[in-house]
């Protein structure tokens, strides 16, 4: 298994003014430790578990674009995007800038959005959840029209309209930005997985209920005629240890992931300052992680 990590905090001992310094270095220890992936929220107010909306929360795709410039190897991406947030059209637009300008290295990370407080407070219409899974698949479609370089003319979808489908330059990841979709829900999300996703994205609730949702995958696959082992599988890991720096009660929680097929562990530790927790946690991590499968 490969490493990822996943900036969900922006607070700083000195404040704003420390932000983009602390994203280089966290880009440099990333990949100075053999990290995969780097990963931030795409979100515009910050969690209540990380303290509520008046605590720091950086724009998501400026600050990709940002560490795409400061890196070189990492993968990058949000996780995961909103569907809500922003036009399909405009968000196929930015999702393959950022694959351009970081040499292909972009996955467009999305799902069908939740935080219905910062809808309401910046004004964003938060249509009802059904009707969101809808606009997740429209969307899917709109993104793989856009990266079609055969297909430039209209799309008419009950949501959207499009005259022209133009995206230029291409993307430079072949064929496209990878695509991955966020959540286990199984009668909709994992079947979007099956029909659109290059890579799925779970959290680690359980080893008996990650295998459940890979087997249920597996199904919707199976049904939509799709190779189930061309989809990336990762999982997202939040728990204490990860954030406390404990290496062995770490490969503990994880040990019952292994022989799932799971390509990366996503690490989402609660902290600011993410450089030194990697020099200090994850470089010695990312071989021993690599051991397990």
């Amino acid at each position: 298994m490969r490493v990822g990590v996943h900036i969900n905090r922006f607070d700083h001992g000195a404040g704003a003014p420390a932000l983009g310094a602390e994203l280089a270095a966290a880009g440099a220890a990333a990949e100075a430790a053999g990290v995969s992936w780097l990963s931030v929220m795409d979100h515009y107010f910050q969690m209540e578990f990380n303290g509520g909306a008046e605590n720091p929360m950086l724009e998501a795709y400026t600050t990709l674009g940002y560490l795409a410039a400061r890196t070189s190897t990492l993968r990058l991406g949000a996780l995961v995007t909103g569907v809500t947030y922003r036009h399909p059209g405009l968000l196929a637009k930015i999702a393959t800038t950022l694959d351009v300008l970081s040499g292909g290295r972009a996955t467009l990370g999305i799902g069908a959005a939740w935080y219905d407080r910062e809808h309401a407070g910046l004004g964003v219409p938060f249509p009802p959840l059904a009707e969101r899974f809808e606009r997740l698949e429209e969307a899917l479609r709109i993104c793989l029209q856009m990266w079609d370089p055969e297909n430039n003319g209209p799309f008419e979808g009950r949501y959207h309209r499009l005259a022209e489908t133009l995206c230029v330059p291409a993307p430079v990841g072949s064929p496209h930005p990878e695509i991955m979709i966020g959540g286990g829900g199984e009668k909709k999300t994992l079947r979007l997985v099956a029909r659109y996703g290059d890579a799925c994205n779970l959290f680690t609730t359980s080893p008996e209920e990650v295998r459940h949702k890979l087997e249920v995958l597996r199904a919707h696959c199976d049904s939509e005629g799709r190779d189930y082992d061309a989809v990336r599988k990762t999982v997202t890991y939040g728990g204490e240890p990860a954030t406390d720096g404990d290496l062995d009660a770490f490969l503990r929680d994880i040990g019952g992931y292994t022989g799932l097929g799971i390509d990366t562990v996503i690490l989402a530790p609660r902290r600011g300052e993410t450089a030194a927790w990697m020099e200090r946690f994850v470089a010695p991590l990312v071989p021993r992680l690599a051991e397990l499968d």
